[in-house]
């Protein structure tokens, strides 16, 4: 397995359990109390391959954190997986416009867990292990599929793993119309906590990145969204 997980979490009774648990399953783990320990150490030697991130930490949130992950290109596709006790619909919509690919709300159980974990991982390595070596050109937007990089006209643009994958399947269906339901089974999996507002705030997220291109995701009212080239330019 010897995939790496880093832990932002400031409570060293869960911390610990959770850092006894994830070894005991044969990953390696590092782990910080607070936002800036966190953001140091995923710079630090090799970047890890999941990031557990508590949204309550004492001194920044785990937003922020997210955030930062995001921003900078070196972790901009490193999963995270939000593990916090505030469940409200409103704090899964912020922690996904931010960029976190799931979401645990505490108090959670260890087995829960690690599904959450394997799931997000193996989703990530199935992305980066494709054999689709594609280079595609759709109006504006040219992409490498086997290198996950994206332009706009000239200007590069950085997805999450999840974001591209969203992306190209959106472009392999182009003009037909994909339900909420569909992205979630063939693009996220559906498990327990991941509702079909999920799909709508990454397609939010997806639209602001693309930019000039984003209108070519298209709402339909009802039934979900048609990916196609506008008959007229956007204005």
């Amino acid at each position: 397995m010897n995939e790496t997980i880093l832990l932002i979490e400031d409570e060293p009774d869960l911390l610990r359990t959770v850092v006894y648990n994830l070894e005991k399953e044969g990953f390696t783990t590092r782990s910080a109390g607070t936002g800036a320990g966190g953001l140091e150490l995923a710079l630090q030697g090799p970047l890890p391959d999941l990031v557990l991130l508590d949204l309550m930490l004492p001194d920044m949130s785990g937003i922020e954190v997210c955030r930062r992950l995001r921003s900078d290109p070196r972790t901009a596709t490193v999963p995270v997986v939000m593990v916090t006790a505030r469940g409200e619909e409103v704090d899964r919509v912020v922690g996904f416009e931010v960029g976190a690919d799931d979401y645990v709300v505490k108090p959670f159980s260890i087995r829960e867990l690690l599904l959450r974990v394997r799931a997000v991982l193996r989703r990530s390595v199935t992305d980066s292990t494709s054999s689709d070596d594609r280079r595609l050109c759709f109006g504006r937007l040219r992409i490498d599929s086997a290198a996950h990089r994206v332009w706009v006209d000239e200007d590069e643009i950085v997805l999450t793993a999840l974001e591209f994958r969203l992306l190209l399947t959106f472009i392999d269906r182009k003009d037909r119309v994909q339900s909420r339901e569909q992205l979630l089974d063939d693009v996220w999996g559906v498990h327990a906590g991941i509702t079909t507002r999920t799909v709508d705030v990454h397609i939010k997220r997806l639209r602001t990145k693309l930019g000039k291109a984003g209108h070519y995701v298209g709402t339909v009212r009802g039934v979900g969204y048609r990916f196609s080239l506008p008959t007229e330019p956007a204005i």
